[in-house]
């Protein structure tokens, strides 16, 4: 099957990717069994038998998702835009199947999501217990299209310093050389890479620190507005 890059992103289908990498070398029935061996520590109680597995996933998928695409899975309370009519009867749904009343619920989004009103591609997710939720509605608007990618630079300090060098040789093979140097040799062009390298990044870290921004893993839980 041919990938396009230019594609929309669904995030469920990324959810699923990472949750089979995680999953490649344990069994997904021991898996799912741990998930609701000791039931006292969820706040829900759900009937396993009734529950769709394909649905259910780790922490560690949640928060790898999060961090590729820098989201945040933050309490529902911090939510700003409104649940559609669908989540709320999905609810309803699951709470008369499992003879249960709801609770914890989660959100996956953008991190704009908890600050404005939009409809970026949000997932609604509930404990299960032992670090796994359950997917309950997915909707709104598939993300932007390279938004992974994008978002790369933010992963860590080591992703920025590469995305800088490679910005910064860029922006030297695109300089004029006439403008620095008579001469065009290599010593020439190390200087101006150099210099194309500090000042690029005086920008982005001055950029970063007047805006509050932190990197991925900073952010992908937490209920600060550091977006």
């Amino acid at each position: 099957m041919k990938l396009n890059i230019l594609s929309p992103t669904n995030l469920e289908t990324e959810l699923n990717t990472i949750r089979a990498e995680y999953a490649a070398h344990e069994d997904a029935i021991s898996q799912l069994n741990r998930a609701f061996s000791d039931q006292q520590r969820s706040i829900n109680q759900f009937d396993f038998d009734q529950l769709d597995s394909d649905k259910i996933y780790h922490i560690s998928s949640i928060k790898k998702t999060c961090i590729d695409f820098r989201l945040r899975f933050l309490d529902i309370k911090y939510f700003k835009s409104p649940l559609p009519k669908k989540a709320f009867e999905k609810i309803a749904a699951l709470e008369n199947t499992h003879n249960t009343s709801l609770s914890g619920f989660k959100i996956m989004a953008p991190s704009k999501m908890f600050v404005l009103e939009k409809t970026d591609d949000p997932l609604l997710f509930v404990p299960l217990g032992n670090d796994y939720f359950y997917l309950i509605h997915k909707w709104g608007k598939d993300l932007q299209p390279m938004r992974k990618l994008r978002m790369w630079p933010f992963k860590s300090i080591a992703n920025l310093i590469v995305f800088t060098l490679l910005i910064s040789g860029v922006a030297t093979y695109l300089l004029p050389m006439g403008l620095f140097s008579k001469t065009n040799d290599w010593t020439s062009i190390w200087m101006v890479y150099f210099f194309m390298f500090k000042a690029i990044a005086s920008i982005i870290l001055y950029g970063g620190f007047a805006m509050g921004k932190n990197f991925n893993p900073a952010i992908w839980d937490s209920k600060y507005n550091k977006s």
